[in-house]
């Protein structure tokens, strides 16, 4: 079921056609699913257990969403693009769209834990949004955001997602500085990524003619087995030190605020 809090357009913040049509690609991406596994990896640490309510703002292609529900937690998904949640929708699935960027309705409902996972970064005002997604917060509940990070990784592939900024630990702790959260833990996440992206900074890979999804496509396509293993191996090898907070550097950042 998908019900309505405000409407915007989603093209403003990343190509509506690359959440509709790349959904079965990205859905056996082992980013996708280490970055789930990381996340409730952190709901457990700061002690969010089953069956909490959790919304997944910005919940995108399911994901997240479906490791929740796999987990037993009561999830939420929210998203401003009304077609990626029809794509979504299912019996006893409860779904909200929303636009970030626009007031709450009255007598919204609040959870355990809110998720906005490389969602901020989408949109111009950050702050605001940061602070429109502590208003969903219970007192003592758990804002977990995730953002691309490294400023000097800006290229074609953020731009072809919508991505306003990338950022660094002090950027996105600012984020957060004018809510009424208190940050417990900022991670870095893909530390064994970063070589990679430096050799891959400066190429581009649009063509005449391309459209965002043709071009995100291609960044999307995994190289032939096992590579897709060891993808999944470099993640799982670095997860304990992402949860612990202890990597130095990574093409992501995670940052976990309770509501005060």
């Amino acid at each position: 079921m998908i019900i309505t809090w405000s409407t915007g357009l989603a093209d403003e913040n990343m190509d509506e056609g690359i959440l509709v049509d790349l959904g079965a690609i990205v859905a056996r991406h082992p980013w996708w699913h280490a970055r789930a596994r990381l996340t409730l990896a952190f709901l457990e640490k700061y002690q969010v257990h089953v069956p909490a309510e959790i919304l997944d703002a910005g919940c995108g292609w399911g994901v997240t969403l479906k490791a929740l529900e796999g987990r037993g937690y009561h999830a939420i998904g929210m998203d401003i693009s009304r077609m990626t949640l029809e794509k979504l929708d299912s019996p006893g699935r409860q779904l909200i769209e929303a636009d970030l960027t626009k007031p709450l309705p009255d007598g919204h409902p609040t959870y355990d834990a809110v998720l906005a996972l490389d969602v901020i970064e989408h949109i111009d005002d950050d702050r605001a949004a940061v602070a429109t997604l502590s208003e969903l917060i219970k007192p003592g509940g758990l804002l977990i955001l995730s953002v691309p990070a490294l400023p000097e990784f800006f290229t074609e592939f953020d731009q072809i997602q919508g991505h306003r900024r990338r950022y660094t630990p002090e950027t996105l702790a600012r984020s957060l500085d004018s809510s009424p959260l208190r940050v417990e833990q900022i991670s870095w996440w893909g530390e064994w990524l970063v070589p990679i992206l430096k050799k891959q900074r400066g190429q581009t890979r649009a063509k005449p003619g391309d459209s965002p999804t043709d071009v995100y496509k291609k960044y999307l396509k995994l190289p032939p087995w096992p590579a897709p293993l060891l993808l999944s191996a470099g993640f799982a090898w670095e997860h304990k030190r992402a949860l612990a907070g202890t990597l130095t550097t990574g093409t992501s950042l995670l940052a976990v605020a309770r509501r005060v």
